[in-house]
């Protein structure tokens, strides 16, 4: 199982890491929420433990970025707010369980092992997403053009299904800034641009047809034929 732990506070992100590791689980830490965000967005983890209160980004933006990505890894909220409005507001973000500090490992043990046997949630009622000949199978994490399997990053993939689910669609970079990468606006980036380019490369192989449009001062557009 490998496990992502978001915590400020250098003793209790050493502490649950020791455990965990003491029990053979992998174990990757981030010391603040900007670097816990764009592990939990960009890697792939059976379980996420976050503090609430962090820097950089909280904890419930986080819930929220990752639920947002559809990203449906389970989310087990730590903080030391234990009033009931405070577990409910963590809840509603998108997290799965929550445990008020201080706890006992065992117990968090026992937490983050029930969150990990849960099946993955049939979030969507569409499992596939299809354009002409590129389909991406939702359940089984697999992305396929004809009879060739596309090997996709995490960030390719979420831009991707957003493409997919607006096919045919004119997407501008403020969108996708938006939608795949929950940033505001900035117009001196050129993140969007390089993802755009290289999960263009990997999708239109030799011999293909062309399957993402630039349109010049708009955005993108995925053709809905392909």
């Amino acid at each position: 199982m490998r496990i992502l732990v978001i915590e400020d506070d250098n003793a209790t992100a050493d502490y649950i890491a020791k455990g965990f590791l003491q029990d053979g689980q992998v174990v990757d830490i981030a010391r603040n929420g900007r670097d816990g965000m764009f592990l939990a967005l960009n890697e792939p983890f059976d379980v996420v433990i976050t503090d609430r209160m962090l820097p950089g980004a909280d904890g419930l933006a986080i819930i929220r970025a990752m639920r947002g990505s559809n990203i449906a890894t389970p989310v087990l909220m730590l903080t030391a707010l234990g009033e009931v409005e405070r577990r409910v507001e963590g809840l509603e973000a998108g997290a799965d369980d929550y445990l008020p500090k201080p706890f006992a490992f065992s117990e968090l043990r026992a937490r983050v092992r029930a969150l990990a046997r849960r099946p993955p949630p049939a979030a969507m009622a569409d499992t596939m997403l299809l354009a002409g000949d590129i389909r991406m199978d939702l359940l089984a994490r697999i992305v396929t053009r004809g009879a060739r399997v596309v090997e996709l990053l995490p960030t390719e993939w979420r831009l991707l299904e957003y493409m997919l689910r607006h096919k045919g669609q004119v997407l501008t970079r403020t969108m996708l800034l938006e939608k795949v990468w929950d940033f505001a606006f900035d117009p001196t980036t050129n993140v969007v641009d390089v993802h755009v380019s290289r999960l263009r490369r990997k999708l239109e192989g030799p011999g293909e047809k062309p399957v993402i449009r630039t349109l010049r001062g708009a955005g993108y557009a995925l053709d809905s034929g392909a």
